[in-house]
């Protein structure tokens, strides 16, 4: 007994020398005191092997030679045949940008302090107005199934306004005549046309993501820039650009299209110039294009400008009647027909100043895209995801109060209503997300955050859509003008694609790129590894691998401290209330086991954990969900301290960090290695999974189902941001108003409706029942208009659009039978 008692002192002594990171002096001092002193309880301690071999391995751990020699060496050598090369593309992906708080967290100590003053972003007066006004009359402009079925385009007076008024500059410095929009400011103008107009907002968008705007403005030429951004501002330049192709799409190191250094005569002048050969395919704006933005390889065989024959990935601006370009043909992106079509080039010359940022800049295209995919990841795409939310919402929550089966609105069913909560609770999470990631973007380029914002806010619209189709039922299966739900439901593969597509995102990105952008010492280990001068780079490296130790050694101490004592010695933000307290302790509590499965992964594993994709994409889903829960918290914060930002805060939480747990369930299971991966999660989780990473349980799903049919704060919030119709003739204004007269007759309607089931009430036709309630007192007089008002309101909208059998001219009947 004695002898487990001294086993589990020096166990502890391990744990607290890590998980405090004490010097590697300091802590073996600690350690052979603590050995001797627990020899007093079990004398086999004092065993002279035992004490030869404490004394060997310390020796080594402090002498700098022995150290050297007998650990570092031998790892670096195994490491440099274990580790495949990092590519130059690839290389260029990782060094892109910057990192923001989800390095903190995959580090596994995230710095509470200062995600604390970190505030969301608020927009400026300009701003406000932009879209008080000119995005409130666009969107009162726009029929999105005349644009869909009848047009197949926007209306020229659309096209015209959108010019004109500055939708295609929010990204433009204001000395170009561009609005240089905040990213936030950006998404709440994509998402509030997105309410309206998917159709509108794509349009809209691909100006303001990756293109040529965001690329002159970045990398351009003075000349460039006062050539290309007027225009671009003012309207009267259309831009697209051509990357993706038939046989390279997220892969842009497969590009085919290809550049060659030559020389040709131009207006009797010999002039040195690119001849490009390429063939492009879904192209946004393509169709209607004035300027092509280009990736491709460049080479220059007769070294006319370098002494390198391939010179690389590299981007160039041209107009798009240039002789050799094909333009204008269109594909046709189902559920929303914007403009999007191929583009092909042979033989297209042109000189080398159309290189954006000119000649120093070729070669350099594709760090150039990837520090320019935030405004599509990060704002764009999660724009229109948010948008699905924000109608999601007020449409599934609606109908659901409006609509009748067996007596009782459908909304009041549990089943429904696990689905309701869903729609509820993604809403509330995109929202917070959004808000998160475009503070983050005014950082600069945070890659690996907009990945994550890209991938988990499409696939939270592709649940939230599903669901208000089902909730809606035969009403959303019917195209016509007063659908509310199919549009968007055939739009959600546009957001799941295009960007990057969610399969690669989260299974090589998200990851792949975390890992290395975010982990303190790995990438500037591999680095050293991959060293041509070996002794320089095995110095570095052993620097590197010795803090690396340490840092993975106090993770895996923490995380199991942290699971000991049920998260209560987790840091935590000081301004931290009573409650995100405990979900902060969670997070910090998953930080320290990310990190450490992180670290395990990548010594077990070795280069093959890049060909483990669902290894590495639970990993990922598991750093994104402890951002998203960061971003859920301080969105409560910034809301009315209330039951319903609660609730939805709650269930918000719980789904992430549920799914969190889930990740390193499935890691653990999958994992191999001889079970390594199990053990830690039996000293991580000693008891099991922690309560406030349950998935929501069914109180708290019934809540949110009867909240999401209700008024309330978060209701309101979500409706701020979107362009809500009151026209009772609109799909989505014959919903609102509908809503809202059900609101003031409720009460009146439930009685009388309860009378008429139970037989209480004579008449042959429905005012000579509503007649007769009043007359009984069921209710008061003055209602019977209002009651039978609504009760027509109610009948219109339930209908279905019936067409005439060409499907081209709606012909409805809205009498009812009775």
């Amino acid at each position: 007994m004695l002898s487990l008692l001294a086993l589990v002192i020096l166990a502890g002594t391990l744990l607290a020398i890590f998980y405090a990171q004490l010097t590697l002096t300091t802590g073996s001092v600690v350690f052979a005191v603590v050995w001797l002193l627990c020899g007093l309880l079990a004398s086999w301690l004092y065993n002279p092997i035992l004490l030869i071999l404490l004394a060997a391995v310390l020796l080594v751990l402090n002498h700098p030679g022995l150290r050297s020699k007998l650990i570092a060496r031998p790892v670096f050598n195994m490491l440099g045949k274990m580790m495949p090369p990092i590519g130059d593309t690839e290389r260029e992906a990782i060094e892109a940008g910057a990192t923001w708080f989800e390095a903190e967290l995959f580090g596994g100590k995230p710095d509470w302090d200062d995600f604390s003053k970190t505030n969301f972003t608020q927009l400026t007066e300009e701003e406000q107005s932009f879209i008080d006004n000119e995005v409130e009359e666009l969107c009162d402009m726009l029929d999105e199934w005349k644009i869909y079925h009848e047009l197949k385009d926007l209306p020229e007076e659309v096209w015209q306004f959108l010019k004109t008024k500055g939708f295609f500059s929010l990204i433009i410095p204001k000395e170009y005549g561009g609005r240089d929009f905040s990213p936030y400011a950006q998404s709440r103008t994509m998402s509030k046309i997105a309410t309206r107009s998917l159709t509108t907002a794509v349009t809209a968008m691909v100006p303001n993501s990756l293109g040529p705007g965001e690329l002159l403005a970045k990398y351009g030429t003075e000349e460039q820039k006062q050539r290309w951004l007027p225009g671009l501002s003012s309207g009267e330049e259309i831009p697209c650009f051509g990357l993706t192709g038939p046989e390279a799409g997220s892969d842009a190191g497969a590009i085919p299209d290809k550049g060659v250094v030559c020389k040709r005569t131009v207006d009797g002048e010999e002039v040195v110039g690119i001849s490009l050969n390429f063939a492009k395919r879904w192209i946004t704006l393509a169709p209607v294009a004035t300027v092509v933005g280009l990736a491709f390889k460049l080479y220059d065989p007769d070294h006319l400008i370098g002494d390198k024959d391939e010179i690389g990935i590299t981007c160039a601006l041209l107009p798009a009647d240039t002789e050799g370009v094909e333009i204008g043909r269109r594909h046709n992106p189902g559920g929303s027909p914007f403009m999007n079509g191929p583009i092909n080039g042979k033989d297209v010359f042109v000189p080398l100043d159309a290189i954006i940022g000119g000649q120093e800049m070729a070669g350099k295209g594709w760090r150039m895209l990837i520090e320019c995919l935030g405004a599509g990841r990060g704002v764009s795409l999660p724009a229109l995801a948010t948008a699905s939310g924000e109608m999601g919402y007020r449409m599934t929550g609606a109908f659901a109060r409006i609509r009748r089966q067996f007596g009782l609105a459908v909304g009041h069913f549990e089943g429904v209503q696990e689905a309701s909560a869903q729609v509820a609770g993604l809403s509330y999470t995109l929202e917070a997300y959004r808000h998160l990631v475009t503070r983050g973007l005014e950082e600069g380029t945070i890659s690996v955050v907009t990945a994550m914002a890209k991938y988990h806010s499409t696939e939270m619209m592709r649940i939230l859509v599903n669901n208000g189709m089902d909730i809606a039922s035969g009403r959303a299966v019917q195209m016509g003008p007063r659908n509310f739900m199919a549009l968007p439901y055939q739009s959600i593969p546009v957001a799941i694609t295009v960007e990057g597509a969610n399969i690669l995102t989260r299974s090589l990105m998200i990851f792949g790129q975390g890992a290395l952008r975010c982990h303190p010492y790995l990438y500037d280990e591999l680095q050293a590894i991959q060293d041509e001068d070996q002794d320089r780079g095995f110095k570095q490296f052993e620097h590197l691998f010795f803090k690396h130790a340490g840092h993975s050694l106090g993770n895996i101490s923490r995380g199991i401290v942290l699971g000991l004592t049920g998260s209560k010695l987790a840091d935590i933000p000081a301004n931290a209330d009573s409650f995100s307290a405990p979900w902060y302790r969670l997070i910090t509590r998953y930080s320290a086991v990310l990190a450490s499965l992180s670290d395990v992964a990548f010594a077990l594993l070795g280069g093959d954990l890049k060909r483990r994709e669902m290894v590495s994409a639970r990993l990922g889903d598991l750093h994104s969900h402890l951002l998203i829960s960061c971003a859920i918290l301080k969105y409560h914060a910034t809301l009315p301290r209330d039951e319903a930002n609660d609730a939805h805060a709650t269930y918000a939480l719980r789904r992430s960090l549920s799914q969190a747990h889930d990740a390193i369930e499935d890691f653990c299971r999958n994992f191999g290695n001889y079970g390594v991966a199990r053990l830690l999660k039996g000293l991580f989780f000693p008891v099991g999974r922690p309560c406030l990473a349950h998935k929501p349980d069914d109180a708290l799903i019934r809540t949110l189902g009867e909240q999401i049919m209700n008024p309330t704060s978060v209701r309101d919030a979500l409706a701020a941001n979107a362009y809500i119709s009151q026209d009772p003739n609109d799909s989505i204004g014959r919903v609102e108003t509908t809503y809202n007269k059900l609101l003031e007759v409720e009460a009146d309607f439930e009685a009388f409706y309860k009378a008429d089931i139970k037989g209480k009430l004579s008449g042959d036709t429905l005012r000579a029942k509503v007649e007769d309630a009043a007359a009984q007192g069921i209710i008061p007089s003055d209602k019977v208009e209002a009651i039978l008002e609504y009760d027509e309101m109610r009948y219109d909208c339930l209908l279905t659009d019936a067409f005439d059998k060409d499907l081209k001219e709606v012909k409805m009947h809205t009498e009812r039978p009775i």
